[in-house]
């Protein structure tokens, strides 16, 4: 009857708790491995545990003594003592003979039963959602969403308080004055740096709008983009193409970087030298993290799928490119046929998505034709096509502007261009020169020559 009855507890190790917790009172710097783990109170399947190692953890955050006494006071105060069976169990505790070595091992267990019950969890929510009136749509992003969060280092839900995030601060701000490489570690750059001078990188959590009208090269702009943080900078880059198929996308890519014409690649004009170059750029691209997709009309939950795949494949994901916003479909039916609505949920969802997978999102747009109908024809924040949302939920806009487009006639002005940045949350605003070379698919910033990768 006994077998019968565990076969109905949830997946549990209690003794591997009393163990891992004997440990640290042994020895306190078994934490530093512990930490290692991610493990919260919460990992503990016995309450008791929970409030002991929630005391302990207390006390490590202010770098104090970690034994049976200070963990008693602190239970004392925060709680009562005796809702852990008093001080004779966390002397029990701390009287087993175990070392402290093998602390990672006890760790591993704790945190791998507190999985399955997190999966347990996620398995009975899903069985009342399928009952439930939830949309298939929402019904499976919740899915994703739970398997996605239980591959990730598990880290307290709770609301945390100033002081805890000032120390972390702290030791963060500690850790860059001894090395100032770390400062930009969790940053990309564009690799132009006119551009990267004003907005410092693209950040964690950042949705920047590239925004431009037809015409602009917004597309070759951002695949430039793609290339130098991949190739020079070895970061991962996904890319979605909801205008032009992955081929098209691979020939931009192969003539920015062997410098051969596009028009000699897409017409089938290649020479032996040409062969030899482009070769060389296709080896050398092979290298690189870059991920396409080319799904028509995709939309923010499932490129949001996409991406947790990747990301427990590679584990980061350092930019993610979309072209174009207005090309992407609503997963609201309700909203189908109001388009300001549409790009509105669409890019408050590229938003949410930037801040859930803590990667930045680079999404282009299309802008109206207002800015044709003025004297000036740099684009305005107020020529964003669609949406003022767009607006809103942006943490920088870009916007690329070609003068020669419509004054074809003025050679001192030709294939020059602007990035114009509108809104930058993160530092000024400003006018960045460029040159564009059409026959490669490449820009280059001004007076700076080739800048080869």
């Amino acid at each position: 009857m006994s077998e019968l009855q565990n076969i109905n507890l949830p997946p549990n190790n209690v003794e591997a708790e009393k163990w891992l917790i004997s440990a640290i009172f042994l020895d306190n710097e078994v934490l530093f491995n512990v930490d290692g783990f991610a493990i919260v109170p919460q990992d503990f399947y016995q309450k008791e545990h929970q409030m002991i190692f929630e005391a302990i953890k207390d006390l490590w955050s202010k770098r104090k003594t970690i034994d049976v006494i200070t963990v008693g006071d602190v239970l004392t105060k925060k709680w009562t003592l005796e809702l852990v069976w008093g001080t004779d169990y966390l002397y029990e505790l701390s009287t087993f003979a175990i070392s402290p070595t093998v602390a990672s091992d006890y760790s591993k267990i704790v945190k791998e039963k507190s999985t399955l019950r997190q999966i347990l969890k996620v398995c009975q929510n899903t069985i009342w959602e399928v009952y439930s009136d939830k949309e298939y749509t929402e019904i499976i992003d919740g899915i994703e969403k739970n398997i996605f969060k239980l591959t990730q280092i598990n880290f307290s839900d709770e609301i945390v308080h100033i002081k805890d995030i000032l120390e972390g601060r702290y030791e963060h701000y500690y850790e860059i004055s001894n090395d100032k490489t770390k400062l930009d570690r969790d940053k990309v750059f564009s690799g132009f740096e006119g551009l990267d001078a004003f907005i410092s990188g693209f950040n964690p959590w950042d949705l920047v709008i590239l925004a431009a009208r037809p015409s602009m090269w917004k597309t070759t702009f951002a695949l430039n983009i793609a290339e130098k943080i991949a190739i020079t900078q070895k970061k991962t880059v996904a890319i979605f193409s909801l205008e032009m198929g992955n081929e098209q996308i691979v020939d931009r890519i192969l003539s920015s970087v062997s410098q051969i014409p596009y028009g000699k690649i897409h017409k089938w004009l290649l020479d032996e030298n040409d062969f030899a170059n482009i070769w060389e750029a296709m080896e050398k691209i092979s290298e690189t993290n870059i991920y396409i997709d080319d799904r028509w009309g995709s939309t923010v939950p499932e490129i949001k799928s996409k991406l947790r795949k990747l990301m427990i494949e590679r584990w980061r994901i350092d930019l993610v490119i979309i072209d174009y916003l207005q090309l992407m479909s609503s997963s609201n039916v309700k909203l189908m046929g109001n388009r300001v609505q549409e790009i509105s949920e669409i890019s408050r969802g590229l938003k949410e998505l930037a801040r859930e997978l803590e990667l930045p999102i680079m999404a282009l747009s299309q802008l109206s034709r207002a800015s044709e109908q003025r004297t000036d024809k740099r684009p305005q924040l107020s020529d964003l096509r669609d949406s003022g949302a767009i607006e809103q939920d942006a943490d920088s806009v870009l916007m690329l502007y070609r003068e020669d487009y419509y004054d074809k006639d003025d050679e001192e002005i030709r294939w020059k261009a602007e990035v114009i940045i509108r809104k930058n949350r993160n530092g000024p605003t400003g006018d960045v020169q460029l040159e564009f070379k059409k026959e490669i698919m490449r820009f280059f910033t001004v007076d700076k020559g080739s800048n080869d990768y």
